[in-house]
């Protein structure tokens, strides 16, 4: 285990400190006899490009008529959105600057529970130095909901996450984020959320090139599979992905997957329920290969498919 110390702890946000911004969105609300007020939130974002490319959640700045940035030196600019991703909770920004410090990318992959991690915010309502909290990993590999969004495959932390640092990121000891910091879930009391880092990576780089994030169409319709299911459908097994319609000429129909297979893995880990698919299926990108185990008359399969264009929007 790494050694830590207070001094160790301090250089680590100092460095990231340098990477981390405010972001203040304002909207117009309109009272009873319709005149207009402001209404201002806040939250964080991480600086990913020396070109002023930043990276927060979508909560932070959805709705908002116009978007400022705090920066490291205290300058506020303000920023235009590049695009967002609301069932990811990841939007891309953009400020007139350059020269700036990116963060360095770290692998949750390699997260186990237990480790030290930082949580690092810099709100527009605190200027000054970032705010800093410090805990381990909980959990990984959680799925949270609310009203307002359903997220999968979270790493859970007992590091203090509240709306200032939400965008902000997660940084193991090694000064490398590992997750953004993500407050959407009210109830959350000493419970900390963040998105793994390798997913907002994808999804930001996907954002800059096409203003969106292209998702991989497998052409196949699932429902989580449970015991009810299961007897309805005469599947002896219980847990999975049953496929209930398979899209002609669709990878999956070329592949020879077929209606009743039940999805046990994709790309080699293993699921028992549709959210934990869709949160795998999300990992990947159009043109990526997948290989998907299903359960056939009690038989496994495997199968490889290439991810493409949903038909709707196929880029010629």
């Amino acid at each position: 285990m790494k050694e830590v110390d207070q001094d160790r702890i301090a250089a680590i946000v100092e460095e990231v400190g340098r990477s981390v911004v405010g972001v203040g969105s304002v909207r117009l609300i309109y009272d009873m006899l319709l005149h207009p007020y402001p209404v201002k939130g806040f939250g964080s974002g991480i600086i990913i490009s020396r070109d002023g490319y930043i990276a927060t959640n979508n909560h932070v700045i959805a709705g908002g008529e116009r978007i400022e940035v705090l920066m490291p030196d205290g300058d506020i600019l303000e920023a235009r959105i590049i695009g967002s991703d609301p069932l990811l909770d990841i939007a891309v920004l953009k400020v007139e600057a350059d020269n700036l410090n990116p963060i360095r990318w770290g692998d949750p992959s390699r997260l186990r529970v237990g480790y030290i991690v930082l949580a690092i915010g810099r709100s527009l309502g605190l200027p000054g130095e970032p705010t800093v909290t410090l805990g381990i990993v909980s959990a990984l590999h959680r799925n949270i909901s609310s009203e307002y969004i359903s997220l999968q495959d979270l790493i859970q932390t007992d590091a203090a996450i509240n709306p200032g640092n939400s965008g902000g990121p997660l940084v193991d000891l090694d000064g490398e984020v590992v997750g953004m910091n993500t407050a959407i879930i009210p109830f959350a009391q000493g419970i900390g959320f963040a998105i793994p880092s390798d997913r907002v990576r994808m999804a930001a780089e996907e954002i800059i090139a096409y203003g969106r994030v292209r998702r991989g169409w497998l052409g196949i319709v699932g429902v989580t599979l449970d015991r009810r299911i299961a007897r309805y459908y005469g599947v002896k097994i219980d847990r999975g992905v049953l496929v209930v319609k398979v899209s002609h000429g669709s990878p999956a129909y070329r592949a020879g997957i077929k209606e009743g297979d039940v999805i046990v893995s994709i790309g080699g880990y293993r699921i028992e329920n549709l959210e934990e698919f869709l949160a795998q299926l999300y990992k990947y990108r159009v043109g990526d290969r997948v290989e998907i185990d299903v359960v056939r008359d009690g038989n496994i399969l495997k199968f490889e498919l290439t991810l493409v264009h949903p038909p709707r929007l196929r880029v010629e």
